[in-house]
């Protein structure tokens, strides 16, 4: 008893132990959780995993670390001052004529061109080329788990600063009503139905899209997803007997919302964060298909699907961003699913 009292060494409450208890019963989320997690923080060290610089290189009895310190070439013996190239002929005999080096599991980063293809490029996977190379000769695995870690991280992102506007939005709507509902809802309204793809086609015609760029773009039009839920919330709670008794006691509105209010309206929207986060990655993944999202050369699953899209001769590109999509994307709505679980209260694991 006194171990299911606790969850990663914090006690919780009886109805916290309920939920988590839920959670584990849903296995197919749970187990997902745990998949999608390992996928993540897998890629969070992609230059450790797929690199084109070496891991460590002992170098005349000195150790060196080109995968996070940037070294000249004439560190190696070169004649340059320009940052060594470590896949040049000249600078691998060198260091292997006076020391040795350690190599990522992948000799490639996500723009590294193989020169040394035994066919045109898009070339079939090898030993070498484990999942192939794209049509610019650019290992598909190296960009891949690269590709990954852009994407959750943008739906993460995305995620959390749009969860914020909208319950914020939310909770100003259905705590106040009235007037103060009735603009806002006007406002959502007209908010909602401007041509977001159109301002993206225009806005990408005059600036570099890049990650931030995008990022607040999209955030400028995905906050609204949980307003409707959030202003439910707090417009059937706002005549609740505890919320009148702590507005006779005086207790001001920003209080009242946020310690008393907001609470129980987070239960409903927790269980959709795994779905707005499976959206913001369809989103950026549209967007890098067409051609509007992250800069040309990024590492993107939409851009490899392009790629599989205008090279039908090479398969494997198409299957390789299809698959990481649909595993990726199921995984989530697992989760989801196990969180919507949790949070039911008609569910209870005994």
């Amino acid at each position: 008893m006194r171990r299911e009292e606790r969850f990663l060494g914090l006690k919780v409450t009886p109805l916290t132990r309920r939920r988590l208890a839920n959670f584990r019963g849903n296995r197919r989320g749970f187990w997902s959780l745990w998949i999608f997690l390992l996928l993540f923080v897998v890629s969070l060290f992609a230059e450790f995993i797929a690199n084109d610089k070496p891991l460590f290189v002992d170098y005349k009895g000195r150790w060196y670390f080109p995968v996070l310190v940037t070294y000249p070439e004439t560190t190696f013996g070169g004649d340059f001052p320009t940052e060594a190239d470590y896949r040049d002929p000249f600078v691998q005999k060198e260091i292997e004529a006076n020391g040795w080096m350690v190599w990522p599991l992948i000799p490639f980063s996500y723009s590294t061109i193989n020169y040394h293809l035994p066919v045109p490029a898009p070339a079939p996977p090898s030993a070498v080329d484990w999942l192939g190379t794209d049509d610019q000769g650019r290992d598909v695995l190296a960009r891949l788990i690269y590709g990954f870690r852009i994407s959750v991280l943008f739906g993460l992102a995305l995620t959390v600063f749009s969860s914020i506007i909208g319950v914020a939005a939310g909770a100003v709507q259905g705590y106040f009503g009235g007037l103060t509902d009735l603009l806002f809802q006007r406002f959502i309204e007209l908010w909602s139905n401007l041509p977001t793809l159109y301002l993206l086609i225009i806005l990408s015609s005059i600036v570099q899209p890049n990650f931030w760029w995008l990022l607040g773009l999209m955030l400028m039009f995905s906050w609204m997803s949980l307003v409707d839920l959030v202003r439910a919330e707090f417009l059937r709670a706002r005549n609740f007997d505890y919320v009148r008794a702590a507005k006779a006691l005086g207790v001001s509105d920003p209080v009242i919302i946020v310690r008393h209010v907001l609470p129980n309206a987070m239960v409903s929207t927790l269980t959709f964060l795994p779905f707005i986060l499976n959206g913001s990655i369809t989103t950026l993944t549209s967007l890098d298909f067409l051609g509007f999202g992250l800069p040309a050369g990024s590492p993107s699953l939409g851009e490899l699907l392009a790629e599989g899209k205008a090279n039908l001769q090479a398969p494997w590109l198409g299957i390789t961003a299809f698959l990481t999509l649909a595993v990726m994307l199921s995984l989530l709505i697992f989760i989801g699913e196990a969180v919507r679980d949790a949070f039911d209260p008609r569910k209870n694991v005994g």
